[in-house]
C-alpha cells in the first residue's frame, strides 16, 4: 500500500503478520532479478501506526529493544517525531531487534540467513531469469543460472499443501535445498502452505 510516491504501509500488517507469508515475500524478493530493498523495521516484523497522516505511519522509531522509546532515543516520548508504535502485536515489547537475535529462528536470522545464502550463489544476482511451467498455478517457479550453474527457485502462493514435479536437465539423483542443506529426492516434492525451495 503506498500513498503519493512512497510506502504508507509496512510488509507485516499487510501480510496479517503471518510469518509464513512474509518469509515467502523475501523469498521472491532475494530470488527475482533485481537488487532487493529492504524498509527498515520490516526486517524485524515491525507494525504501523497507519491512523497517522500521509506516510508517517511507517516513519516511527526503529525498535532496538523493549525499553524505553524502544531504544531508539532518551527523549520525551511527546517530543519523539512519531509516536512509537503501540498495537500490542507489534509494540516493542514483542516486536524489538535485541528479542530477535536472542532467538535463533527469529524473523531476523531468517532474513540475515536468506541474503547470506544470496551472496554465495551468483545465480540470483547476475545469472540469466527463466519461468518455468509446473503446470499449476499456485507455484511461482524460475530458474536462475550463471556460468554453468543453475538455482530453482520453487515457491507455493497458496494456503494449501501443493504437488509439483520438476524435470532436471543435468543428470542428478538429488536436488539441496540450498537454505536448509536438505537433500531432497527428483521427482514430486510437496509443499506446504507459503514454502519455498531455492533448488540447487
Amino acid at each position: 500500500m503506498k500513498q503519493n510516491l512512497g510506502i504508507r504501509r509496512r510488509l507485516a500488517p499487510l501480510l496479517d503478520n503471518d510469518r509464513r507469508k512474509i518469509q515467502l515475500a523475501y523469498s521472491l524478493l532475494f530470488t527475482l532479478p533485481g537488487s532487493p530493498i529492504i524498509y527498515y523495521g520490516d526486517e524485524i516484523g515491525m507494525g504501523d501506526n497507519i491512523w497517522l497522516d500521509d506516510r508517517n505511519g511507517v516513519r516511527t522509531a526503529m525498535q532496538w529493544e523493549p525499553g524505553i522509546n524502544a531504544g531508539f532515543s532518551q527523549a520525551n516520548a511527546e517530543t519523539l517525531f512519531s509516536p512509537i508504535i503501540a498495537d500490542p502485536v507489534f509494540s516493542p515489547e514483542r516486536v524489538n531487534v535485541t528479542s530477535q537475535r536472542a532467538v535463533p529462528d527469529s524473523l531476523w536470522h531468517t532474513i540475515r540467513h536468506m541474503m547470506a545464502v544470496r551472496k554465495q550463489y551468483r545465480e540470483f544476482s547476475r545469472g540469466d531469469f527463466e519461468w518455468m511451467d509446473l503446470q499449476n498455478p499456485s507455484i511461482a517457479a524460475f530458474q536462475r543460472t550463471y556460468q554453468g550453474e543453475s538455482v530453482i527457485a520453487l515457491h507455493n502462493l497458496s494456503d494449501t499443501h501443493q504437488k509439483v514435479s520438476i524435470e532436471i536437465k543435468k543428470p542428478a539423483n538429488s536436488l539441496t535445498d540450498l537454505l536448509t542443506d536438505k537433500q531432497l529426492n527428483r521427482g514430486e516434492l510437496n509443499l506446504a502452505p507459503y514454502e519455498f525451495l531455492w533448488l540447487r
